[in-house]
């Protein structure tokens, strides 16, 4: 027996669109992580850009989410992903020029508030289906957030297990695309 369950009007559209962005998302990140890791032992000028510039890709991205999923709920918590987002991205601008600790310190408090944010934004979330990867990337966020804050302190601090964060959140955003491609096609 088949049960079929009803999407809701304009929650198709919404995961259409949230499907696509974190294929993208998934992509970013895996390219990012591949090219950050030839330069994770000391922070290269091309490094630093590369640094700075993950961070304001999420920008780029809670924005398209927060217009896009305006029926979904308030979009105030994205809006608030923004904001810590582009300060951090300043944040790591200065870090860089202060050596690994400080972008581990930095790069921690961002994905522990970053990782609280996207675990709040996907659990009203779930009846869209696709969330439970979101849900698992925020609190695995947090965690590894303040893994790096920690590391910062240790004898030789290195910018790999940072990096390494993007790898497993780039499969949870391709593991909620491809969850959400039911949703996606109205089913």
């Amino acid at each position: 027996m088949v049960s079929a369950v009803a999407v809701e009007p304009g929650l198709a559209g919404t995961a259409s669109a949230l499907r696509r962005l974190y294929f993208v998302r998934f992509g970013f990140a895996i390219v990012w992580a591949l090219v950050m890791f030839t330069m994770a032992k000391e922070i290269t000028p091309v490094g630093a850009v590369l640094l700075v510039l993950y961070p304001l890709f999420d920008v780029g991205a809670a924005v398209y989410d927060a217009k896009v999923s305006r029926g979904t709920g308030s979009p105030a918590l994205l809006y608030v992903n923004v904001a810590v987002s582009s300060v951090t991205a300043v944040g790591l601008a200065f870090a860089c020029a202060s050596g690994i600790p400080a972008v581990l310190r930095v790069w921690g408090a961002w994905a522990v508030v970053a990782g609280l944010v996207q675990l709040i934004v996907a659990v009203p979330r779930r009846k869209m289906g696709g969330q439970w990867p979101m849900i698992l990337s925020g609190g695995i966020s947090v965690l590894a957030g303040g893994s790096f804050i920690a590391s910062a302190g240790a004898e030789n601090p290195a910018l790999s297990s940072a990096i390494g964060y993007a790898i497993p959140g780039a499969v949870f955003f391709l593991i909620s695309a491809l969850r959400l491609g039911r949703t996606a096609k109205g089913e």
